[in-house]
């Protein structure tokens, strides 16, 4: 392939106004170079050039396809496909596949500007001013997109799981209203943490709302791929939840949510009070030691019992076991296990998004867009702090307060006990 060089009077036209121009058109000249020569490559002889024996490669040109548009992330350009006859095999090109119309990084794109608020009307005015004109887009990319990634989670649902040590799960559910459904489906959504600290989309699945049937029957398809027993579930008061987690991994430790708790709290306490009781509250929650989370905890029941808000009072003392499982395990990682913000936050950008009734036919259309989006924001997702404590927790490793209890403790623990 020969190169091409710039002269200096072609140099001397461009301008700043007719520079970008000027870079795709370079572009669109290099990527048919590319082509003659994959063609040139195959026949063994350049365009025009006879069989040099007889035994050379069969086949010949056959002139050039229709003008295809072809989207790359710099711009659009318009290419030609080489049509070659004669072969013993149909000749398909490593360059340009017959159906592509989009690089890969054109495509990855896509799903990202949808996460970050971009409808679904607005993509061919958008997308047109980056990549020109003639850029294959329009509504319509996005809805044939749907379609692919509806049958891509269909094989990511099957995936087995055996390979994944699933330390920490964070567990929430995102609620669509589907134009032609008749009723709200829950999206149950769980992030996992891994052995080596990083955090990966684990299931998306849709449920009728978050009941126990629904968790169940995610939680048991997990199993039944090989998901094993995670160290920590942290969710928050869906009560669906912690039942289906009982009937499948009954071993599991349950944390609640603190975010959720403090909001229920704060439900039941006058506007004039909120601002005293969050401050007690956090108290609570953030205590070095769980001895001290109870003093906390017996402060602020006084608290509310001066003040006359008896249904508070009552209330902290539910769900007193899940709210204080995260002791147990590394202080480095109280951060992420007190609240279900790891799932929260990437759920957060997406709720913008499932406005079923003027986004979404069906709810597996949502369940693919969701999740489509959740692996695009993956891609951001902060790692675990204190990443090799981690591992020590997958094998095994207690705690007290945040601290590990050594292995001999324990052991002279026992031999005292024996003794006794």
């Amino acid at each position: 392939m020969d190169d091409h060089s710039i002269t200096s009077s072609e140099v001397q036209q461009i301008t700043w106004e007719t520079l970008e121009g000027f870079v795709r058109r370079e572009v669109q000249g290099f990527v048919q170079a590319l082509r003659e020569e994959e063609v040139t490559a195959l026949l063994g002889r350049g365009k025009s050039e006879r069989r040099k024996a007889v035994d050379a490669a069969p086949g010949y040109r056959n002139g050039y396809g229709k003008p295809r548009k072809l989207t790359l992330g710099g711009g659009t350009i318009r290419v030609r496909r080489p049509r070659v006859r004669g072969l013993e095999e149909h000749f398909e090109s490593r360059i340009l596949p017959l159906v592509a119309r989009r690089t890969a990084s054109v495509d990855e794109v896509l799903p990202e500007l949808y996460l970050h608020g971009l409808a679904e009307g607005d993509f061919d005015l958008a997308l047109r001013g980056l990549l020109g004109e003639a850029a294959p887009l329009s509504a319509s990319t996005i809805a044939r997109l749907k379609q692919r990634w509806l049958a891509e989670l269909e094989t990511w649902n099957s995936r087995r799981l055996e390979e994944l040590a699933v330390v920490y799960l964070w567990a929430d559910g995102v609620y669509v209203q589907a134009g032609l459904e008749k009723d709200k489906a829950a999206l149950l959504v769980l992030i996992a943490g891994l052995s080596d600290g990083h955090k990966v989309v684990l299931a998306v699945h849709s449920g009728h709302r978050e009941s126990t049937e629904s968790w169940s029957r995610l939680l048991r398809d997990l199993q039944a791929r090989g998901l094993r027993c995670p160290k920590l579930v942290i969710g928050d008061g869906q009560l669906g939840l912690w039942a289906g987690l009982r009937n499948i991994y009954p071993e599991a430790d349950e944390q609640r949510c603190w975010h959720h708790r403090i909001v229920n709290l704060l439900d039941r306490v006058a506007k004039r009070h909120q601002r005293t009781a969050t401050e007690l509250l956090r108290k609570v929650a953030y205590a070095p030691t769980q001895q001290e989370a109870e003093r906390e905890k017996a402060a602020f029941q006084r608290w509310c019992r001066r003040q006359g808000y008896e249904d508070a009072a009552r209330l902290i003392d539910e769900d007193g076991e899940r709210l204080v499982a995260f002791y147990r395990y590394p202080r480095a990682h109280w951060t992420h296990l007190r609240t279900t913000n790891v799932v929260e936050s990437p759920l957060a950008a997406l709720r913008l998004r499932t406005d079923a009734a003027k986004r979404f036919k069906r709810v597996e259309n949502a369940t693919a867009v969701i999740w489509k989006m959740l692996l695009v924001a993956e891609q951001r997702f902060r790692r675990l702090n204190a990443p090799h404590l981690v591992a020590k927790v997958c094998h095994g490793a207690t705690y007290l307060d945040g601290v590990r209890v050594q292995q001999h403790t324990s052991r002279s623990n026992e031999m005292e006990r024996a003794a006794a």
